[in-house]
């Protein structure tokens, strides 16, 4: 244990928490006291995933136990939110669209395992943390939505963030999960022409070796 994976446990400490929050009627109250907090929590914890991983590779404790729990708290994190959210404001989180979001996890985690088994790595890319930025927007915008319904913008006009937000959200999980898939099956498929040079490569050896009669 150190700094950086007390900080990753802390994350997914808050998960419970979270989901109590969102599903308790204890914080329900005509001033958004139940949302407020929910939205803080949510930040604050995603923060962490920010702060964990620079704090390893700053002191250098760079773990096997922080590679396993910094994705899976993520994981954990965002399908918590989701499958929550479903409840919680069914008519902007529907219950497909958590599967969509959750199943894009899913993907990309085995994506990662496997390619991991393959002798390789899949880094994160600038478009998949955006996306993870754009889903604490989302999250944090439906949860003040059960309260607040209209973002007043100038004077009358009203803008439909939280809606926009969810929906922006979505196409971006999609296409970062295709951008994921092409990263894993290029690299696959070199690993694969690799393999097949070297094999008949060392098949032209053999054959060589073998004497003349």
């Amino acid at each position: 244990m150190n700094l950086p994976n007390s900080i990753t446990l802390t994350r997914i400490c808050s998960i419970p928490l979270l989901i109590w929050i969102l599903s308790s009627n204890r914080f329900h109250g005509m001033s958004g006291e139940q949302e407020i907090l929910a939205s803080a929590l949510f930040i604050a914890a995603s923060i962490t995933d920010g702060i964990d991983g620079y704090l390893a590779r700053k002191r250098g404790q760079i773990t096997t136990m922080g590679i396993l729990l910094d994705p899976l708290a993520d994981k954990l994190l965002i399908a918590a939110a989701f499958v929550t959210l479903v409840q919680f404001n069914p008519s902007l989180v529907p219950a497909w669209m958590a599967v969509v979001i959750i199943g894009r996890e899913f993907l990309v985690s085995g994506l990662r395992s496997i390619a991991a088994s393959e002798g390789f790595t899949i880094e994160a890319s600038k478009l998949g943390k955006f996306k993870m930025l754009v889903q604490i927007v989302s999250v944090v915008a439906v949860i003040l939505d059960h309260r607040w319904k209209e973002w007043p913008v100038y004077g009358t006009y009203f803008f439909p963030v939280p809606w926009l937000s969810i929906w922006f959200m979505v196409v971006l999980s999609l296409i970062s999960a295709g951008d994921y898939f092409i990263a894993f099956w290029s690299k696959i498929d070199r690993r694969v022409v690799k393999r097949r040079r070297r094999a008949f490569i060392l098949s032209r050896r053999r054959k060589r070796d073998v004497p003349a009669t």
